[in-house]
């Protein structure tokens, strides 16, 4: 199940609904069908084509790949996505996904992520997210399983750093609520 990702890139997908009428780029490495005529991959490339909304996800997931629960990899890099769509959280065995050079604005949507146990490596630079003076910190403090971000590896004192950042965060927001 480790082959070649399913690679959907440069198609000028709007939709993904559109994704089921395309056929998949050929890499290095051919991607193997089974007998349903499905990819044996755990890896998916949607990145570079004009998707603003996910709520195909599952359903494209399930078209392509023969063992869709088994996604492990999402690449939906330089789209047109403007949210972190519940329907993310539901990939259970997701552990790289890339989000950057998307128009995600809403830093705190970030934290939909955290339901997701393997989920290792994320991108999200090139939003609109990247801007906020705590975006590294409030990534990292959400995501508590990450070992890299926008490529970066994410070390032992950003970890520390992340969560000083996120307990002085509450405790601010918790005083100002019993001041009102």
């Amino acid at each position: 199940m480790y082959g070649a990702p399913v690679d959907l890139s440069f198609k000028n997908i709007i939709c993904l609904a559109d994704t089921w009428k395309e056929e998949p780029n050929i890499g290095l490495r051919p991607v193997k069908k089974n007998s349903d005529m499905k990819y044996e991959s755990c890896s998916l490339r949607l990145n570079n084509n004009n998707i603003s909304e996910l709520h195909d996800l599952q359903g494209t997931v399930s078209h392509f790949l023969a063992e869709p629960s088994q996604l492990t990899w999402l690449d939906l890099s330089f789209n047109k996505i403007s949210h972190i769509d519940q329907v993310l959280c539901e990939l259970h065995e997701l552990r790289v996904l890339y989000l950057h050079g998307n128009s995600i604005y809403i830093l705190s949507e970030v934290n939909r992520l955290a339901v997701l146990p393997h989920l290792h490596s994320i991108t999200l630079h090139g939003n609109v997210i990247e801007t906020h003076k705590a975006y590294r910190n409030r990534v990292i403090s959400a995501l508590t399983h990450l070992k890299r971000m926008d490529f970066s590896a994410v070390t032992r004192q950003e970890r520390e750093l992340a969560k000083i950042w996120h307990h002085s965060n509450n405790r601010s927001r918790g005083s100002k609520e019993t001041l009102q």
